[in-house]
């Protein structure tokens, strides 16, 4: 089947966590956006997405074009304008100050009455990321290493989405990165993403391939697969390369 759209997750999928991608990586998407569009969809802020992915890659104004960056699991979109020279923004579906305030109070209470809330973390635990709650156990910076060995078998952050969904029913829960937890309003999420991808560029599922690391139900990745767009999942970001080199060979 010939895909048009080649989307991916971010973090274990394109690069280690919160790290910027590798030099292997940051060859090859420039080949696969010379043949597909391509989509970034991930937790992270739209910052983090130019520091991980964006800056590392030598391309023209016109390939950009055909790089979609989804913040926040597909919560927001950005697209690049090759004649202002920029990203801009096309969507954002922001929670209430209402919302955030419940999510934070869940997120930390369910965390402290599980024993996982860290008293010395590396930056923030809980961050308003505008459309999105992000709990990430041990604070946002901390250390690839540390974050790997925290939950090697995910159960604890499964614990949390656990305690806090029920109490969060008008809302969005599910596990995300490798120690954290992601809120959002409900039905925004990675299916959402893709489903107003596919209007902008009228294209069907068929069209599509996704590739992540968070496919089990309750993950975010997850949604894309419920929705019925074919999926592949990978580990680490080293498996994601392996496949992008044989679309790449496949298609040249």
């Amino acid at each position: 089947m010939i895909r048009k759209l080649i989307a991916f997750d971010l973090d274990d999928t394109l690069a280690i966590t919160k790290s910027p991608i590798d030099d292997k990586m940051a060859a090859l998407l420039p080949r696969l956006l010379e043949k597909y569009e391509v989509c970034v969809i991930s937790g992270g802020k739209f910052e983090q997405f130019k520091k991980q992915l964006i800056d590392r890659l030598d391309v023209s104004g016109q390939l950009l074009r055909k790089l979609h960056i989804m913040p926040t699991c597909g919560t927001r979109y950005y697209r690049y304008d090759d004649i202002k020279d920029e990203w801009m923004q096309v969507y954002a579906e922001d929670l209430t100050d209402v919302q955030k305030k419940q999510i934070v109070d869940v997120l930390s209470e369910g965390a402290k009455e599980l024993g996982l809330w860290e008293n010395q973390p590396h930056g923030e635990i809980v961050e308003d990321r505008g459309s999105q709650i992000t709990f990430s156990a041990l604070g946002q910076q901390a250390p690839a290493a540390e974050k790997y060995k925290w939950d090697p078998d995910g159960v604890k952050k499964h614990k949390l989405r656990d305690y806090a969904a029920p109490m969060l029913p008008d809302l969005e829960v599910r596990v995300g990165g490798t120690t954290s937890v992601d809120v959002t309003r409900i039905g925004i999420d990675k299916a959402y993403g893709m489903k107003k991808l596919m209007q902008e560029l009228q294209m069907a599922k068929e069209d599509i391939l996704f590739i992540g690391d968070r496919l089990e139900e309750g993950g975010n990745d997850y949604p894309v697969k419920a929705m019925g767009i074919d999926t592949l999942q990978i580990e680490k970001w080293e498996e994601t390369a392996l496949v992008i080199e044989g679309i790449v060979l496949v298609s040249e």
